[in-house]
């Protein structure tokens, strides 16, 4: 597994690709309002990419045909936008990358939709949360999969569970790169495997399921649903680690 180790100016060119994904997101939060379509809200962060000089890397990438994965309710990830029309008590995820000058950038929220039900709520707190305990836990020299343990132990400690079969990724030039960082232990040993070291850069995303994570792939070859069909969340950050922690890059 080679683990690519970035150099300062090359961590400056991810976090100018990852401020415009960032940018792009407040957008989207900003327009979250009953009565939004996906695909003007699709169009929308589209358009302020490209202002920004930026192309939006999910457009095509492994054929998707958006710019933005936009996941409503029981849909955790990969949402295609259609002509639904967001209702008050929706939850919706945005997933958004972009290429700059070579390098990319990745990051993604959920937002409620005018008020919410406390379980909902409940939901999306636990995967930001989970994310941004993560971002404050890693430490050069920690193992990649004590990290994936920790994030699990959060998540089910919040009485949820971390989606299966989908994880956090490496980013730099391409927009999935090694290693991979599921959301939970893979096998039995934590202290297996590569360890984190100053100047990765990689995404961690914690995609939370109400009861069940085993993962349902439905017709159109994209949307990610639960088994117990439920609804979903899915929050995610860029991150480098700098000077033995991790700085994050997807923020304005």
């Amino acid at each position: 597994m080679a683990i690519a180790l970035r150099k300062p100016h090359e961590i400056e060119k991810l976090r100018a690709a990852n401020r415009v994904v960032a940018g792009a997101l407040k957008l989207l939060e900003e327009h979250t309002k009953p009565g939004m379509s996906l695909k003007a809200l699709d169009l929308m962060a589209e358009d302020y990419i490209r202002s920004q000089g930026a192309k939006p890397s999910f457009k095509g990438l492994y054929g998707f045909p958006s710019a933005v994965c936009i996941s409503v309710n029981e849909v955790i990830i990969h949402g295609i936008p259609n002509d639904y029309e967001l209702r008050e008590g929706d939850i919706v995820g945005y997933d958004i990358g972009t290429e700059l000058e070579g390098y990319f950038g990745d990051s993604a929220i959920t937002a409620a939709v005018g008020a919410v039900t406390p379980e909902d709520e409940a939901l999306i707190a636990c995967a930001k949360d989970s994310l941004y305990y993560a971002v404050d836990v890693i430490r050069d020299g920690m193992r990649f999969k004590e990290l994936s343990q920790l994030i699990e132990q959060f998540i089910l400690e919040r009485g949820f569970v971390p989606l299966r079969g989908f994880c956090g990724h490496g980013i730099g030039k391409r927009p999935h790169e090694e290693p991979e960082i599921p959301n939970y232990l893979e096998g039995n040993n934590p202290k297996a495997g590569p360890k984190i070291k100053n100047g990765m850069v990689f995404c961690i995303e914690p995609m939370i399921c109400m009861k069940e994570g085993k993962a349902v792939i439905l017709e159109n070859g994209w949307d990610v649903v639960s088994s117990d069909g439920l609804r979903g969340s899915h929050y995610e950050h860029t991150v480098a680690v700098v000077n033995g922690r991790a700085e994050i890059l997807s923020k304005i």
